[in-house]
């Protein structure tokens, strides 16, 4: 997969980003995972998920919102957001989104919600 740029945060996010990105903390801080994500359908609906490792079964927060998503019926997403202690959005969590929807913005947050980042297509 070809190398992804982030570019700067916006200096304010719009409240239906906000929104995710607070979800995706509230998800990360519940289980003391490694991240937190959540996305938002083209309905507006928002999934949640965070870090799953099991022995039989490895997904990114990311992989597990769209996971989530697409088990509910979402054709697209207008925007994913990850909380996260990495410096970038790893390549798989980044592919999960754009295999749903190549031009949604993926928010990448620190864990008081700060976003660092954004990954357009």
């Amino acid at each position: 997969m070809a190398e992804h740029v982030e570019a700067a945060a916006p200096e304010q996010l719009e409240p239906e980003d906000a929104k995710i990105v607070t979800l995706a903390r509230s998800a990360r801080a519940r289980t003391g995972a490694a991240e937190g994500a959540a996305v938002r359908d083209t309905d507006g609906r928002t999934y949640a998920a965070c870090t799953v490792s099991l022995p039989s079964l490895r997904l990114t927060a990311l992989q597990a919102a769209v996971a989530a998503a697409v088990a509910s019926g979402a054709e697209g997403l207008e925007a994913a957001a990850v909380v996260t202690d990495a410096r970038s959005i790893d390549a798989a969590s980044a592919a999960a989104v754009r295999d749903l929807t190549g031009s949604a913005p993926i928010l990448r947050a620190d864990a008081r919600g700060e976003v660092a980042g954004v990954l357009n297509s």
